[in-house]
């Protein structure tokens, strides 16, 4: 494969576009799968145009970044080799990263997925396995400048251990990896990982640990969007699930979490306008 080359200024605009507000309002990461089996679009945007109108849709509704990704993460899931995963990509992350209107983020655990998705612009790396499952992935964040998101991850749920201390593990770990690749701790986000390798209580324990993870010295992202956590609502449509989400995005917003990965976002532009004008913040204007 030829090496492939970053544009590092065009990349760290973006970034730092994303990164700017973190802190002064809440900032919302849009989410547009281009896969057959996400748990709740799914098969939806898998096409260019489809998942262009999608990404420029989020982002008239008040979306930050979009955040794409070509592989299901969610329990259970099949893995996608990686140039599968680039054969859904290619054919629309360039133009997504040219006229989405907003930053770009992929969702990605593979290194030569990341750098094939740099190289077209995307400005942020969102790995649901915090640089720990490819070993070259913080050597691609480095070398390209982007952001990254770190997330926490288990291969199982354990019910008998310390999920807070386990993530608190994690983290040190993941940053370790990042400082000894060169990636600047300012391009680093902190995401708790809800639904991934946790129970039910763990998931709700993790998100009452916003504040401690802030301790680590990055902001926090919270992906909770229409999750299984919140089967247990008494309706179990999709529109019940945005009820348990809004929850539980203004209860961590409250305690310090300042991104937050979502499918709908006029909703959460609503909300979070609310949550301002009542003090919670500055709402987007």
């Amino acid at each position: 494969m030829t090496e492939l080359l970053f544009d590092r200024a065009a990349i760290a605009a973006a970034r730092d576009r994303f990164l700017a507000p973190i802190g002064q309002r809440p900032v919302i990461m849009g989410i547009v799968n281009v896969t057959p089996d996400s748990f709740s679009d799914g098969g939806l945007f898998i096409s260019a145009d489809a998942a262009l109108a999608q990404a420029r849709k989020l982002a008239a509704e008040g979306a930050d970044i979009v955040d794409i990704g070509a592989e299901s993460t969610r329990p259970g899931h099949t893995p996608v080799p990686a140039d599968e995963e680039w054969a859904r990509l290619e054919p629309l992350l360039a133009t997504l990263v040219r006229e989405a209107g907003v930053p770009v983020s992929i969702d990605t655990y593979k290194a030569i997925t990341a750098r094939r998705a740099l190289s077209v612009g995307v400005a942020v790396v969102n790995d649901v396995w915090g640089l720990q499952r490819d070993s070259d992935m913080a050597h691609a964040v480095a070398e390209s400048g982007a952001g990254v998101v770190v997330m926490h991850n288990r291969e199982a749920a354990d019910a008998e251990i310390d999920i807070v201390a386990d993530m608190l593990r994690f983290f040190e770990r993941s940053l370790d990896i990042a400082r000894r690749a060169g990636v600047r701790e300012a391009h680093i986000t902190l995401d708790p990982g809800i639904g991934f390798g946790k129970t039910r209580q763990q998931n709700y324990d993790a998100l009452r640990a916003t504040p401690r993870l802030l301790a680590l010295g990055c902001p926090v992202l919270i992906g909770v969007s229409r999750k299984s956590i919140f089967k247990g609502l008494p309706d179990g449509r999709i529109e019940a699930r945005i009820v348990g989400t809004l929850a539980a995005n203004l209860l961590t917003a409250a305690s310090g979490a300042g991104i937050f990965r979502v499918h709908d976002v006029a909703e959460h532009r609503a909300a979070f306008e609310v949550f301002a004008a009542l003090g919670g913040g500055t709402a987007k204007g």
